[in-house]
């Protein structure tokens, strides 16, 4: 597990007001909550937290949060962001205790799906189910993503939850709430399926002397 470092000031000055004038001066609001210590608002510097939200060990890593000059664990439970700028809102961190298990989203990499059978093959569709899984762990145990070798993926393969390799210490939740939470990861089938084509049966022809010619004015009758 990487050390990832952020540093903050607490502040005291809240509500909308408040986090409006932050963001003016190029800050963000947020809190840190959890643990023994009642929850405290704190800011960021808005470029350098951007920056480092670029990264993915942002959202799955434990962050060591330099407050004040004094450093906490802490993981980033939410960000908020605007609509359609490049800008963070507000962030929520949790504290964390080094001998309680935690429970993060982490990130999956799928590795050498080119390689494989099914990845050669210009008729198989490969799909990613998943693209993240919740994990629980300590937190000296927490790892920043979770591989999946997929060099051996054929068509017909189904890559299912139990089937991903976990670090020493690192569980699934999920999949002690039974099979039906076996969750498939990664799918290759056949991506050109036979369609029965029926065509619409073909008008028949009608003899023109048979066509009705409604418009064709009648002839006069002989006198």
């Amino acid at each position: 597990m990487s050390d990832h470092n952020i540093t903050a000031t607490s502040r005291n000055d809240e509500g909308k007001g408040a986090s409006r004038r932050l963001r003016r001066s190029a800050q963000i609001p947020a809190i840190v909550y959890g643990g023994d210590v009642a929850p405290q608002s704190i800011q960021l510097d808005h470029e350098k937290t951007w920056v480092a939200s670029q990264n993915e060990w942002f959202y799955s890593s434990i962050l060591s949060l330099d407050l004040d000059g004094k450093v906490q664990k802490v993981l980033l439970r939410d960000m908020q962001r605007h609509p359609y700028k490049q800008q963070i809102m507000h962030l929520d961190f949790q504290r964390v205790n080094e001998n309680q298990a935690i429970r993060v989203a982490v990130q999956l990499h799928f590795l050498n799906e080119d390689k494989s059978p099914a990845g050669k093959s210009a008729e198989v569709v490969v799909t990613h189910e998943l693209t993240e899984v919740t994990i629980s762990c300590l937190p000296k145990d927490l790892p920043e993503f979770l591989e999946v070798d997929l060099s051996q993926l054929d068509v017909g393969t189904i890559i299912h939850l139990s089937e991903l390799k976990l670090p020493a210490g690192v569980e699934i939740p999920e999949l002690k709430l039974g099979k039906e939470h076996d969750l498939a990861v990664v799918i290759a089938k056949h991506g050109k399926e036979e369609v029965e084509v029926v065509e619409a049966p073909e008008a028949a022809e009608v003899p023109a002397a048979k066509v009705a010619k409604k418009d064709e004015p009648k002839k006069d009758d002989k006198k």
